[in-house]
């Protein structure tokens, strides 16, 4: 067994370690405002439930380990005090990630993550529609743990009102543990489905996905493909151009099949790609039917 001293290791280092051996961590889908009214959504796996009277949660968006700088969910509830921590389960978890990608202030990553923003009934942050478990809370106290990368900040939040998808309850409000189909956060691209076991999810791109509001409408609102489809279609810096789509075409001899098919049948053949994460294959495709 090797043994380390937190000071022998670089904190990315550590970082990892941490992350891969503590888990699975359950994940806070924490939307909040800022002070003009401008929505942000971001996951967080540092995070718990801590009492149930009061009920207590806590999440912690820690600072950013490569330069220091925090995160706009902890300056949102710096300055509002109001959070809606949203749950994540199977059928959102490809648009939950998307939406950690990092986006610029002011940017909705509702719109971004192709989630549908849900009007509280207390607090001003929305709710994820899509999220089968919602949680509004006021803020109570930020705890900041450190100034340097890496280091957490505890926003301590008391639910004043929570939201279950109705389904899911039974005669004596117990949540039916397969019907939720609850997924968790591991180490590295890795994830645990709580009724099935680990699954990988491709991580949001260093530089900006496209975002699911820029996949072209007759996708977007396809009947065939979901949420979790867009959200990895969306996953890509930049769509593949003509010349690519017809090359794939051309040399897969698809010609045929793309004139006689209908928009349906080749949205299940792009899904098929999907499913075994070859997203660009699944774009040609795609734009291939337009």
């Amino acid at each position: 067994m090797k043994s380390f001293l937190p000071s022998e290791l670089k904190t990315p280092e550590l970082h990892g370690i941490l992350l891969g051996s503590i888990g699975p961590r359950p994940i806070a889908f924490a939307s909040t405002m800022d002070a003009d009214g401008k929505p942000n959504l971001s996951p967080y796996s540092f995070f718990n439930v801590f009492s149930a009277n009061p009920p207590i949660m806590i999440f912690s968006p820690a600072r950013r380990v490569r330069n220091n700088t925090t995160k706009h969910t902890l300056e949102n509830i710096e300055k509002t005090k109001e959070v809606v921590i949203n749950v994540v389960n199977w059928d959102i978890v490809q648009q939950m990630s998307l939406s950690s990608t990092e986006y610029e202030a002011g940017v909705n990553e509702f719109e971004k993550s192709g989630l549908n923003m849900l009007k509280s009934d207390i607090v001003k942050p929305y709710r994820v529609k899509e999220s089968p478990v919602q949680y509004e809370c006021k803020v109570n106290e930020i705890v900041h743990l450190g100034k340097e990368g890496g280091a957490g900040n505890l926003i301590i939040s008391e639910v004043v009102k929570v939201h279950v998808r109705e389904d899911l309850l039974d005669d004596n409000l117990k949540i039916d543990q397969h019907k939720i189909d609850l997924v968790a956060r591991m180490g590295g691209n890795w994830y645990s489905r709580a009724n099935q076991g680990m699954f990988e999810v491709e991580k949001p791109l260093s530089t900006l996905g496209i975002g699911v509001d820029k996949i072209p409408e007759y996708i977007r609102f396809s009947k065939t493909l979901t949420g979790n489809d867009l959200g990895k279609l969306a996953n890509v810096e930049r769509l593949p151009d003509a010349k690519a789509v017809k090359h794939f075409v051309e040399s897969n001899e698809l010609a045929n099949f793309m004139e006689e098919s209908s928009e349906e049948k080749i949205q299940i053949i792009a899904q098929e790609y999907l499913n075994k994460n070859e997203v660009d294959k699944a774009w040609k495709i795609l734009l291939a039917k337009q």
